[in-house]
């Protein structure tokens, strides 16, 4: 699993951007740059979509306020789903980043199996990553919300 101060794995993500499948790797995504990357469960799902990502919708001018390049919200789902997702959310200053196949994941070591809700997902987590490198990692415990909000994050910048 993932640690306080190891480097990110190097692996691709999607996103539909502009109607565009556009494919990030992630040495060049989270290097030289300060990102807040955040990690649900699913998206269009009741914590995800009430409470989780909107705290970082609301929150991203005073992110980036304090040196964040970048606020990435993450999901075992695919592209079309984030992109729609985010839309519905008015998430237009977020990247929205699909691991379709959930290897991104599963190498971070944050793999979840849900069975037959949704089958491989990621756990709920949020971090904060500095030129490639994790500088804070809060991973939740199972069904609790407390240590990944965006609240929580800003205190941590």
């Amino acid at each position: 699993m993932i640690q306080l101060h190891n480097v990110m794995p190097v692996g691709q993500l999607q996103e539909l951007k502009n109607g565009e499948m556009v494919t990030h790797n992630t040495a060049e995504l989270f290097a030289t740059k300060k990102i807040v990357l955040f990690a649900v469960p699913g998206a269009f799902t009741p914590t995800c979509s009430v409470s989780h990502l909107p705290g970082y919708v609301v929150s991203a001018d005073e992110l980036k306020a304090k040196g964040v390049d970048a606020i990435i919200c993450l999901s075992v789902n695919d592209a079309f789903v984030m992109a729609a997702w985010g839309e519905s959310q008015n998430a237009e200053n977020l990247m929205m980043l699909a691991d379709g196949d959930g290897s991104y994941t599963k190498a971070l070591g944050l793999s979840m199996d849900t069975a037959g809700f949704g089958g491989v997902r990621s756990q709920r987590y949020a971090m904060i990553i500095d030129n490639g490198v994790v500088t804070s990692l809060n991973i939740e415990e199972p069904k609790s919300f407390e240590v990944s909000k965006a609240e929580v994050i800003l205190e941590q910048l």
